[in-house]
């Protein structure tokens, strides 16, 4: 049985809570309470010596980050759709795991994390980020229907969560139409699941 180390409000959990139910996959939540350290104690660090969610175990393999976790599933589990395995698709659905663990983190998620957990960043640094990369992804998405390959790919589960989450962060969405329409697409793919605050 596949256990996820998750928690709820966690829009990188959330991504891997997705793409298991995307791919129609049975698994065990096993919920971590940041709150009480729960993710620092010595049994968590042999998972992720990081410390961190979300954290993936099935049977005897153990992959943290989530964005390798995607990697591991679509391969594992999933179909050329999910992670192409020719040299060019595959490292343009990759290029989009590097935006969702940088300018998305550093962007909208940061800003995210600010309103909903009094986050200290840099907060005009990271809306200005964030406007950035909403007005990439919504030039990108102009004519297209995913991020790539012309299908849903694990590109799209990485990105989704912390876009579809931006009001959460007291930003607009409404200057980004493209975006839009992208986040009622992917909630419109079969065995889609919602989260808290979409």
């Amino acid at each position: 049985m596949i256990k996820l180390y998750d928690v709820e409000l966690s829009g990188n959990c959330y991504k891997v809570r997705l793409m298991l139910s995307l791919l129609g996959l049975e698994y065990e939540r096993v919920p971590i309470a940041l709150k009480k350290g729960e993710h620092k104690t010595e049994e968590f660090l042999k998972l992720n010596p990081l410390g961190q969610v979300p954290v993936l175990r099935d049977g005897d393999v153990v992959i943290r980050d989530a964005q390798a976790i995607l990697v591991y599933l679509a391969r594992r589990y999933g179909s050329e759709d999910w992670l192409p395995t020719e040299a060019e698709p595959m490292s343009k659905v990759v290029q989009w795991l590097s935006v969702a663990a940088n300018e998305i983190q550093h962007g909208v998620a940061a800003v995210r994390k600010h309103f909903l957990l009094n986050a200290e960043i840099d907060l005009e640094q990271a809306q200005k980020k964030a406007h950035q990369t909403l007005q990439i992804l919504d030039k990108h998405l102009s004519e297209r229907f995913c991020l790539e390959c012309d299908r849903p790919t694990i590109a799209d589960v990485a990105c989704f969560p912390y876009i579809a989450l931006a009001p959460d962060g007291k930003i607009s969405l409404e200057l980004y139409p493209h975006v839009v329409g992208w986040i009622e697409r992917i909630k419109q793919l079969p065995g889609y699941v919602d989260m808290l605050g979409m």
